[in-house]
């Protein structure tokens, strides 16, 4: 098996390159092409918008990048109150016309499916599409979930595609209520619940362990 890089958190000044990683992760994605429907904006339009998050997460939470840059991991601690962004209605606009309509009702759809539980939520996971499948995702969660199962912390996300959605539930995370797009996408939230590894390491010690891992994206 190839030795993957260190995971390490990213720096502030990390934060146009990491926007530009995850846009091009996220570009082959069903939601993606409602959201930005002209194949020749979806880049700059993704990684505009990403970069607003990203920003926010440097105050609110943490980044973490493999070391080579290829796959990162976004999360913003929400065991406390997170405000949004500064500005966030004229950035929004500024970055995502003429879609801002679009990512505002993403971001309503998000927020009214939200868990009110204190927990940390994974914004983005990415992996550089000539590396998707590698284990790098897997290895990122992995790494930040060894912080919430020692301080006995809930994870939330949600998966935008079933690839991804495999992936979380084979890391202990368990669906909700599902919620689409206009164009039928589909989100899958997900949430894993503090203490799943003790109920992991248990059902592995009896024999009952999941497939091997492998990564896609949020």
């Amino acid at each position: 098996m190839t030795r993957l890089p260190p995971v390490v958190k990213a720096d502030y000044h990390d934060k146009d390159a990491v926007a530009a990683l995850i846009a091009d992760a996220f570009q082959p994605l069903g939601p993606v092409a409602w959201l930005v429907p002209d194949p020749g904006q979806r880049r700059p339009i993704l990684t505009a918008n990403f970069r607003i998050l990203v920003e926010h997460a440097f105050f609110f939470g943490v980044v973490h990048i493999l070391k080579d840059r290829s796959a990162v991991a976004v999360w913003f601690d929400r065991t406390r109150p997170v405000p949004p962004p500064v500005d966030y209605t004229r950035r929004l606009a500024a970055a995502c016309e003429p879609y801002t309509d679009r990512f505002d009702l993403l971001d309503k759809l998000f927020d009214i499916h939200h868990p009110t539980e204190p927990h940390h939520h994974l914004a983005f996971l990415a992996v550089t599409p000539d590396r998707q499948c590698t284990g790098r995702g897997t290895a990122l969660l992995r790494h930040h979930h060894e912080t919430l199962d020692r301080d006995d912390v809930p994870a939330y996300v949600e998966a935008s595609s079933t690839g991804s959605r495999d992936l979380y539930a084979r890391q202990g995370y368990h669906q909700r209520e599902r919620f689409r797009l206009p164009d039928g996408s589909t989100f899958y939230p997900m949430w894993r619940p503090a203490g799943e590894h003790h109920r992991r390491g248990t059902a592995e010690d009896a024999g009952l362990g999941g497939r091997p891992s492998k990564d896609r994206l949020r």
